[in-house]
């Protein structure tokens, strides 16, 4: 269940091999043990930081059979993110197609002309290949990153929102377990921190003319 990269940055952070965890946690923990009481065990005797301990303790609980939060039974690990910018739909749309925009959702890259069918590489080795791209509405894509053994299902969205102003979703499936979940989910975070930003500064430009 555990991937490779997991496995790999685990054991770099631990000095531990994920194999030697779990036959640690199958002799110390009870069958019933808690998640809380699994995170302090590994964060009070087991010298991770709460971080670690946490995500660790997932993939113990997922190897014990629980069900983890973001799992479905037809796409694999999910992710959902949304923010709403202080934009107009056409406004957030524009946003999100310049290039400050897909700089943030996919990296930066060569100049091109979004469009279904396109196939885009980052400078750092994500990739993505559009699959449908409907103007002012919403993209779909396989997005992968390098270091990926496979691609995920990735959407991207805009939504109207209250008060003029839009939603930007973004909806990433196929994912390969809850630590790639959990990265994933800080990074469209961080991706729509950097949005609103930029539409913040756009506002500024548009009221200082």
């Amino acid at each position: 269940m555990a991937g490779a990269i997991f496995r790999n940055a685990l054991h770099e952070h631990t000095g531990k091999t994920w194999e030697r965890w779990v036959v640690e946690l199958q002799q110390i923990a009870e069958p019933d043990w808690t998640h809380e009481e699994i995170v302090d065990y590994l964060t009070a005797d087991g010298g991770m930081n709460p971080q670690w301990s946490e995500i660790t303790a997932v993939m113990y609980e997922w190897l014990l059979g629980r069900k983890p939060v973001g799992l479905t039974a037809d796409v694999g690990f999910q992710i959902g993110v949304r923010r709403t910018l202080p934009l107009s739909l056409e406004e957030a749309w524009d946003l999100l197609i310049s290039k400050e925009g897909v700089g943030l959702w996919l990296g930066e890259t060569a100049s091109y002309r979004l469009q279904a069918g396109l196939s885009l590489l980052a400078e750092d080795g994500t990739s993505a290949q559009l699959r449908l791209f409907k103007p002012v509405s919403h993209m779909r894509m396989s997005w992968q990153r390098k270091e990926w053994d496979d691609s995920s299902a990735l959407q991207i969205r805009v939504l109207p929102a209250s008060g003029g102003k839009t939603t930007i979703s973004f909806h990433q499936e196929k994912l390969e377990d809850p630590y790639i979940r959990e990265i994933m989910l800080r990074h469209w975070e961080h991706v729509t921190d950097r949005l609103n930003l930029l539409a913040d500064l756009r506002q500024e430009k548009e009221r200082s003319r």
